[in-house]
This record gives structure tokens, sequence and C-alpha cells, in this order.
């Protein structure tokens, strides 16, 4: 029985890492697939807005977020945290004129409060490092 436990372990852990290698490709060839229907519906209309502008860069950042996990590993909690603010942004700029002044004060200070939180992990990451050989994820 102790030389199976390990094996199984060994099995499951490689099935998970590769369920996540999967939906790591599902989410980039969705999202290349979403960039592709941004530029043909702005190449329609022949218009180039800025909210549209706005969705390609979270469409990017998304992209980027898989590139830095694959690469890595490890997802950084600011990458998140940079498209919740460009998406705060974009809803902002969209729905303005139709908005209630309660709800754009409301989408103001959760912008804000985001950045603050980027800020604070950043300043966090330069003032308190975790040390190199130290290994957080288990």
């Amino acid at each position: 029985m102790k030389m199976t436990m390990p094996l199984l372990r060994k099995v499951g852990l490689k099935s998970l890492k590769n369920i996540e290698h999967l939906v790591l490709l599902i989410i980039a060839l969705a999202t290349v697939f979403a960039i592709g229907e941004e530029i043909l519906h702005m190449i329609a209309i022949r218009t180039v807005e800025l909210a549209d502008l706005l969705l390609l860069f979270i469409y990017l950042e998304v992209l980027a977020m898989v590139v830095n996990y694959i690469e890595s590993g490890k997802l950084p909690i600011r990458m998140p945290l940079y498209i919740a603010i460009v998406a705060l942004a974009r809803y902002l700029i969209l729905d303005m004129k139709g908005m209630e002044d309660w709800r754009i004060l409301a989408i103001s200070l959760s912008t804000i409060l985001l950045a603050g939180t980027v800020i604070v992990i950043r300043w966090g990451q330069l003032k308190m490092p975790y040390p190199k050989n130290q290994d957080y994820d288990n």
C-alpha cells in the first residue's frame, strides 16, 4: 500500500497539471477568438472607439496573464487587478451618461481602491520580498 500512494499522488498531480494546461489553452484560444471578433466588429462599423481599445487591452492583459502563468507557474495578483481597473474604466466610459451619481461615485471609488491595492502590493514586494530559496506554494 505504501508504494501505491506515491504512485497515485504522482499520477494525480500529473493529471491535474494536464487539466490546468488544457484550461489555459482554452482560455488563450477563447481570448484570441474574442480579439478577432472585436477587430472584425471595428472593421465592419469602420470606427474605432475608446471602449473598443479598452476591450482589446483587457484581452491583451488576459493573454499576458496566461503566458505569465505558463512561464512561471505563478499568477501575480496584480494582473487581475489591472484587468479589473480597465474593466471598471470601460464600464464607466460606456454607461456614464445613463448612470446615477451614486453609481459613478461607487465605480470611481472602487477603481481608486483597486489602484491603491496595486500600490500596496507592489510596495510590499519591494520592501518585504520573499526569501529566494523558500517555496511558499506548498
